[in-house]
Formats: structure tokens, C-alpha cells, sequence
């Protein structure tokens, strides 16, 4: 049987579910395109909330895409165009419609995230990036009236964390770079942000550096005497903390108790639910798990109790989205995994045991038997480092034999995370690589979130370094696999993954039979460059500053090895893509061409910094298996 793309791209999307009432709202691509859709929690045909013409963005890359406001019979939306993350604020009605701006031309200034919100009050928050100069502000929005109200401006981000139950107190979180924040509270009437916890950059000496702090989902408690919030400051693998506002620099460790997972992981999100109640997420070996906990405030401790995923139908993968209903008190989630597509469930009843699944989405003419589930390949790297990694081999179902040819993926970031969910761009692509008889190994090396603050922080101002020896390593093993052909090898990367791929093909060439590139920074100071001015100031200090470290720019650039490149090469991009502009991808192309070696383009009109319209999809995954097939496999497969 020959596989097809088509296939495995047949099962559709169903992402980051809201449940109200007796209606699920859920973004799809139902019609080919990310769109937001509607249907009856008892099940019934999603109904299409947006025009044909109106495309919605990766959940993945946006915080929060939409969010219904019941009370206003409204939905808000965060919009796009083509993946240009020119986001605006949209109102559509909640039975749908066109998208109208909400607040006129106030904010079309910004590239808009809406960062936080108070369905119940009719409030957001948004979190706007200039388009003309390096500032961010933060704003407060009744949406019932149109309001705007300026809480805060920055080089370094400012976005809204939390909002107490009247929304006259705002927690705002300074980052500079992962692990390096600054907790504030913004209070009604008040002079301006104070800090609650850590140290403003511009109060620092030359030189100073801070400890490794971070900030994550912070909830105002049932009382709003204190906040409770995930931090590395207790665990470098996350836990929880209180802080008062009015007892500042002040943090206190909450205890965790009743975790039932084993592995390696951090937690990652926290949500309060209702009274002393909260949800508690867990990223796992890559996989979620929910839980539902009771917070002592007076005690300091939170119980978990019932798992809501991560256990039975809800295991061994990833969970895009989740929202609870108070008025049922119920929870809907989409959960997928490395073989299975996103479905949408409901969690209830007293011991949340009533789990109910309201999608039946397949992958079309595959039987289970011939995808890959991968195996846990993870190993010790070159300085003694465990590494995370998964290797997906071709099933004993497909009938290959014999050592299969490798294709190496590098995800991106680079603090990011390859997991297990059929929703993301690599997943359908590995399973179809695996389908055609190739191997895929998908490494977490260091700099990967999912391992804890140190581990993430292994990569900044060392692109290209450390990282990249992790992956040479892990080359040298897989050689020794019996099931890998590693002279047939072939690397693969999308965004900063494309940056590595650039590299590991320039600098080890004798690595690779071919290379794909896809939305990958070919010279960092052009890049650097060529980014939004809000982004500038994060990169100076994670990445490199382009006056002070042009050297170290220069030296850690594919481009400065780029004429050592001897393996095929094809190089993916989106016009749209404000991260890594189409220039940068034209620049690589033009230069191999000048030097009479092999390289491919394929570039997208209608897309930005991914690919995710249905037929953009299908000549992209299958471009790059045919690529591989020239390269990788003789002539009898």
C-alpha cells in the first residue's frame, strides 16, 4: 500500500476547546484552514463560526486565540493575516459572523496578544508590541464599554499575569530572558507598577547578574490577600509560591502533595477553578498530566487530588487546551498523542472518572499497525548531560528491512520541545517519513524546555555550541544502532531548528546525504536585524548584542561556514514570516546557487513563520519526503 500524505492530513484539528453551556467553541481545519467553530456538547456537526476568507493562526504560537464571553454574547479573537502576527482584537457574534475591530484604530499600532481575562467581568488584557519602536505596553480593556486603560510601558515586556476579582490590582511580569524576571502590581490609582519580586534591569550594576528567577501562571487566592504562582526560585523544575502584595520580596515555598506521575519533567501551568480549588499542569517525559488541587492558603500547601489527564484514554500524550465550566463544573480538553489526532473530551462527575469523548477523528485507510508510536531513545551526552530523545522506526507492519535511512529533526526555539501531539507541524511529518522507511530521530538537547530552568537555559549567548555538540554526539550513537543506517543520514529543522540545520550541514558535513531548512536564521546579523524592534532587546541579551558581540555573531552564523556545505539542500519559507523574513531564506538560496551547489526553494505566498493551510501542507511534507527519497534511498527503497 503506498502512503499518502493526504492520509494522515485527513484527521482533522480540534484545539484549545472553551465549553459554555450546552455549546464547545474549538478552533479546526475543518475547511482546510485554521477557523473557529462551534458545536453541542452532546454531540452535533461543527457549524463554522468565521468567514471562508478568514484564517485563524496556530494555537501553538498564540497564547490565546479566542475567548467567549457569554455575558456579551460576543467572542473575542485574535487575527492575523497570511501569518504576518500582526494580531488584532475581534469581536465576532457568539453564533458567528464577520469580524469587526473592537476598539477602531486605538491599537493598530501593536502586534496584540491578549494575555489575560475576566469572562465574567467582560474584562482583557492586552499585551501590544509596537510596530515602529522597541516598546511594549500593557493595556486593560472593558470590553462592555470600549475602555482602554495604559498600565504599563517597557523594552522587556510588561504582560498581565493576573487581575484580582475587581480588576483594580494587575500582576505584570518583566522578563528579560528566560529565568530573569521582575514579578509587579499595578494598583488603580496608584503612582505606577511596583516591584513585588526581583530586581529591574535598570537597577542593576554593570555586570551584575541575577539569579536564575522565573515567573509563571499566577493566580490572585480566593481571599486576594496573596498570590499563588509556579516559580523556579523553590525547584528548578518549577513548584508553587505565595507572595502578599503588601509584604513584598517576600515568597514563600506552597507544598505540593499527591503526585502520582513518575518521570522526568517541571510543572507548567496553574489555573484557578473556583473557591480554594485549582488546576496543576505537568509536562512529563513530554506528555500531560492534569491535576485537580485544593489550596490551603493559611497552610501553604496545595493537595491534588483527582488526575484529569494522564491517566487511561487521557495518556502518553499531549493536551492542547483546556477549559473548565463552573456553572457544570466540567472540564473540556483536547488531548492527542504520537499515532492518535486531537479529539475534544468532557472530565466530570465527583471522582472526575466520567470522561466522554465528543470527536471521532481518524487518520483515513492507516491501521494503528503501520504508524509509529516511537521509543524512548534518550542518552548521555559528550559532557556527561542526559538528553531526552525519541526514535521513530518504520513499523515491522510496513514489511521493510534492513538498517533504515536516518532523517534527523531538530525542533525549534530553541527553547521549545518535541512531544507527542498529532497536532503539531512534525508529528504528521515524522509518521509519514516513518511510513515512506525512514527512520526519525527527534532529540530535546539542551536549551529544550520540559527539563527544568537549567536545562534551558544552557543555550543562551551559546547558539550553536553546546547544543550543537549534543547533536554530533547523539550521531556518533546512532551509528552503533543496527537498525539505522547513519550514512544515509539527513537533517531537518524548522526555525531555530532551521539555524541548526544550517549549521550541523556547514560545520560537520561529513554528516549528512542531504539537508531541509525550513524558516532557519542563515547570518544572526541579519537577522538580528531584520526583526520586529520589540524583539531586539530580548536577542541582544539571549542571543547577542550586533555591535558589542559581532565577532561572537559572526563566528556562531552558518553563513561563515556556509561554502563547506556539501549535501543537497532545500530551503523552506513563508513570505509572512515577521520572525525570519523571506530575505533571509532568499539570501542563503542565492549564495549556494553562486557557488554552483545544490539547493531547492520552496517558498509560500500565503504563510508565515509555519506552514498550516491544507494544500500548502501536503506539497510541503511531501517535497521533503521526496527530497529524502532522492537522497537517502537507492533506487530500490
Amino acid at each position: 500500500m503506498t502512503a499518502r500524505i493526504e492520509s494522515l492530513l485527513s484527521a482533522r484539528l480540534f484545539q484549545v476547546p472553551q465549553i459554555v453551556g450546552d455549546r464547545i467553541f474549538f478552533v479546526s481545519n475543518l475547511s482546510g484552514r485554521l477557523s473557529l467553530y462551534a458545536m453541542d456538547a452532546g454531540g452535533s456537526v461543527p457549524e463554522p463560526l468565521l468567514p471562508p476568507d478568514v484564517a485563524l493562526q496556530n494555537p501553538h504560537h498564540v497564547a490565546r486565540l479566542f475567548q467567549v464571553y457569554p455575558g456579551l454574547g460576543k467572542i473575542l479573537l485574535m487575527l492575523d493575516h497570511d501569518g504576518d502576527e500582526n494580531y488584532q482584537p475581534m469581536w465576532i457574534p457568539i453564533d458567528g459572523g464577520y469580524p469587526e475591530a473592537i476598539f477602531g484604530e486605538a491599537l493598530t499600532g501593536y502586534r496584540c496578544h491578549l494575555s489575560h481575562h475576566d469572562e465574567e467581568a467582560n474584562v482583557a488584557y492586552f499585551y501590544g508590541e509596537s510596530r515602529h519602536e522597541p516598546v511594549n505596553v500593557s493595556f486593560r480593556a472593558n470590553l462592555a464599554t470600549g475602555e482602554l486603560t495604559e498600565l504599563y510601558r517597557s523594552m522587556y515586556g510588561g504582560a498581565a499575569l493576573a487581575g484580582d476579582a475587581a480588576n483594580r490590582r494587575v500582576v505584570l511580569n518583566e522578563g528579560y530572558t528566560v529565568g530573569d524576571n521582575v514579578l509587579m502590581l499595578w494598583t488603580e490609582g496608584g503612582e505606577g507598577p511596583r516591584v513585588l519580586y526581583g530586581k529591574p534591569l535598570a537597577e542593576r550594576a554593570p555586570g551584575e547578574e541575577a539569579p536564575l528567577t522565573s515567573f509563571g501562571a499566577t493566580e490572585f487566592s480566593p481571599s486576594g490577600d496573596s498570590l499563588l504562582l509556579t516559580t523556579s526560585l523553590f525547584e528548578d523544575t518549577y513548584g508553587l509560591a505565595a507572595i502578599r502584595p503588601d509584604t513584598p520580596h517576600e515568597i514563600a515555598r506552597v507544598e505540593v502533595r499527591g503526585v502520582v506521575h513518575t518521570g522526568a519533567g517541571e510543572m507548567e501551568n496553574l489555573v484557578h477553578l473556583r473557591g480554594d480549588r485549582y488546576a496543576v499542569q505537568y509536562n512529563i517525559d513530554g506528555c500531560t498530566w492534569l491535576y485537580e488541587g485544593r489550596f490551603d492558603e493559611a497552610a501553604l500547601t496545595m493537595e491534588l487530588g483527582a488526575v484529569i489527564c494522564g491517566r487511561d484514554e487521557l495518556a502518553g500524550g499531549v493536551m492542547d487546551g483546556f477549559n473548565y465550566d463552573k456553572a457544570a463544573d466540567r472540564f473540556v480538553l483536547s488531548f492527542s498523542t504520537a499515532t492518535s489526532p486531537t479529539q475534544i473530551y468532557t472530565v466530570e462527575g465527583p471522582r472526575r472518572d466520567q470522561v466522554r469523548r465528543h470527536t471521532r477523528e481518524r487518520v483515513l485507510g492507516l491501521p494503528a499497525e503501520r504508524l509509529s508510536p516511537g521509543e524512548d531513545a534518550s542518552f548521555v551526552s559528550q559532557d556527561g548531560l542526559r538528553v531526552s530523545a525519541r526514535l521513530y522506526l518504520p513499523p515491522p507492519a510496513l514489511g521493510y528491512t534492513g538498517p533504515r535511512p536516518l532523517v534527523y529533526y531538530v525542533h525549534g526555539g530553541p527553547q521549545g520541545q518535541e512531544r507527542p501531539d498529532f497536532a503539531w507541524f512534525s508529528m504528521p511529518l515524522i509518521q509519514f517519513l516513518a511510513l515512506n522507511g525512514f527512520a526519525v530521530f527527534v532529540p530535546n538537547v539542551r536549551g529544550s524546555t520540559g527539563y527544568g530552568l537549567s536545562y534551558t537555559k544552557h543555550v543562551d549567548r551559546d547558539w550553536g555550541g553546546q547544543d550543537r555538540l549534543d547533536h554530533v554526539h547523539a550521531m556518533k550513537l546512532l551509528a552503533d544502532d543496527p537498525r539505522v543506517d547513519a550514512s544515509r543520514a539527513a537533517v531537518i529543522g524548522r526555525s531555530y531548528g532551521g539555524y541548526m540545520t544550517l549549521t550541523l550541514a556547514a560545520r560537520h558535513p561529513e554528516l549528512w546525504a542531504a539537508a531541509v531548512d525550513m524558516f532557519g536564521p542563515y547570518d544572526l546579523l541579519t537577522f538580528i536585524d531584520r526583526l520586529p524592534e520589540t524583539w531586539k532587546p530580548y536577542f541582544a541579551i539571549a542571543c547577542g548584542d550586533p555591535v558589542e558581540d559581532r565577532d561572537f555573531l559572526v563566528e556562531r552564523s552558518p553563513r561563515s561556514y556556509i561554502t563547506a556545505i556539501q549535501c543537497p539542500l532545500l530551503v523552506i519559507q513563508g513570505r509572512n514570516d515577521p520572525r525570519v523574513i523571506e530575505r533571509e531564506s532568499r539570501d542563503v538560496v542565492e549564495q549556494l546557487r553562486a557557488l554552483g551547489k545544490e539547493v531547492d526553494y520552496l517558498m509560500f505566498a500565503d504563510e508565515g513563520h509555519d506552514v498550516l493551510k491544507y494544500e500548502n501542507r501536503v506539497t510541503c511534507y511531501n517535497t521533503i519526503t521526496d527530497f529524502f527519497r532522492q537522497h537517502l534511498m537507492p533506487a530500490t527503497g
